[in-house]
């Protein structure tokens, strides 16, 4: 088979290294990829918003199923562009139609899902530039702090918490009146705020059936302690020791089963990954968000523990007989660590040439924000690689994956020496 994964990222990187080890996968095409992707297959210049340029690829490149790994072509529906192309109708495309991928990209959609098929969530309303002032009236009745959310994709950027009400108060207004994230505060969901521990679970589904990949932790925030401004994310770990059998049971029952039956009942066809963001409240789940796709930087911690062929997983869920195909996960433990940019995730440093790569002995680097230039990788991004080790415990794990990002050096490199260890 040759598969096209679509994007740029570490996540990319993963599925890139996941699919080169399948005997069933010939040649791995990735667009437009990165400086690491390249180790695993070919880079195509081509943004993941291109569709068009995406189905000449296809076609050139005889492709026969396409792994979406970003959220951004699946709400603006690269899915059903294919099912719309006499092309391109007949190649699968791991990821759901744009319908479905408004469980991420309308956090008021998502919240009215889980309203209807009764998930455990926080009490929420969603307001308008015209209802603001409800809006207003309403912060004061659900504690604090506050959660305000912006309904559309932000990446990444459009969850406030805010500590008291004054500050609530004038977020919401920036968010409506101002735009503070562009179009996609045009309308604001409201929240209540969530007391316990995060975590994310993972499902692939065909529809109809479904496998539940491992549990993981990221770390979003730029400074050690939690502190300082929220990233993209800055680690994570796999499996979240709180995440025991009992706990996933209850997530099995009581959000992913009322999820993929809800997809159904709704009618909205749905192949690919959902994304359960989580919160342990007192051992009970509580929903926080979907998406539509793997996490970023967990899917570089969830992929090394699954013992299964990713094409034979993919493919279950092309073919609809996602139940009879074989899956296993590893009882190691997945520890990632992210080396960004200096400066990030504010204006950060570029164009930094990058070495001590090959100087990594124990751990997987996957690149992300990264630029072949002649002999040189340049860290180009703001995350620019993810340091992920797979060891029989968590200390080992996150040791390992702390000392193997030390051995790598740019200009302005920095990551988080203590990833994972809350949970020590």
């Amino acid at each position: 088979m040759n598969i096209l994964i679509l994007g740029s990222g570490g996540r990319e990187s993963a599925f890139a290294w996941k699919l080169a080890q399948s005997p069933k996968c010939d040649k791995i095409f990735i667009a437009p990829g990165n400086a690491g992707t390249g180790a695993y297959g070919t880079n195509l210049n081509i943004g993941v918003n291109d569709f068009e340029g995406i189905k000449q690829a296809v076609l050139n490149n005889g492709i026969n199923l396409v792994l979406v790994g970003p959220e951004e072509p699946l709400v603006r529906g690269v899915h059903d562009f294919f099912l719309a192309d006499d092309q391109l109708k007949g190649i699968p495309v791991i990821g759901p139609q744009a319908e479905g991928a408004q469980l991420e990209g309308s956090k008021d959609f998502s919240k009215q899902f889980m309203t209807r098929h009764n998930i455990p969530a926080a009490a929420s309303q969603t307001f308008t530039v015209d209802t603001l002032q409800q809006g207003l009236a309403y912060l004061p009745t659900i504690g604090l702090p506050i959660v305000l959310k912006a309904d559309g994709l932000a990446a990444g950027k459009g969850v406030l918490i805010c500590a008291t009400l004054e500050e609530a108060q004038q977020e919401l207004k920036e968010m409506l009146t101002e735009a503070k994230f562009g179009a996609a505060s045009a309308k604001v969901v409201i929240e209540q705020f969530l007391q316990g521990i995060e975590l994310s679970v993972f499902v692939l589904t065909d529809g109809d059936n479904y496998k539940i990949l491992p549990s993981a932790k990221d770390y979003k925030r730029i400074g050690e302690g939690d502190t300082g401004l929220n990233t993209g994310g800055m680690g994570s770990v796999s499996p979240v020791p709180f995440a025991d059998e009992a706990f996933i049971k209850k997530v099995e029952d009581r959000i992913i089963i009322p999820t993929v039956n809800g997809l159904k009942q709704d009618g909205i066809p749905y192949k690919g990954f959902i994304f359960i963001g989580l919160m342990n409240c007192g051992g009970d789940p509580y929903m926080i968000e979907y998406n539509c796709r793997m996490g970023d930087p967990e899917t570089e911690s969830v992929l090394p523990r699954i013992e299964a062929d990713l094409v034979d997983l993919l493919l279950g869920v092309a073919n609809g007989n996602l139940n009879e195909i074989d899956f296993s996960v590893s009882n190691q433990v997945a520890a990632t660590v992210v080396c960004v940019a200096g400066g990030y995730p504010g204006e950060y440093l570029k164009d930094r040439v990058i070495s001590g790569i090959d100087n990594v002995r124990g751990s997987y680097v996957f690149q992300a924000g990264t630029t072949q230039r002649g002999e040189d990788i340049l860290a180009t991004g703001g995350r620019v690689l993810m340091v992920t080790a797979l060891r029989d415990n968590m200390f080992d794990a996150l040791q390992q994956a702390t000392a193997d990002a030390s051995r790598i050096y740019y200009d302005g490199c920095y990551f988080r020496k203590d990833i994972g260890f809350d949970l020590l």
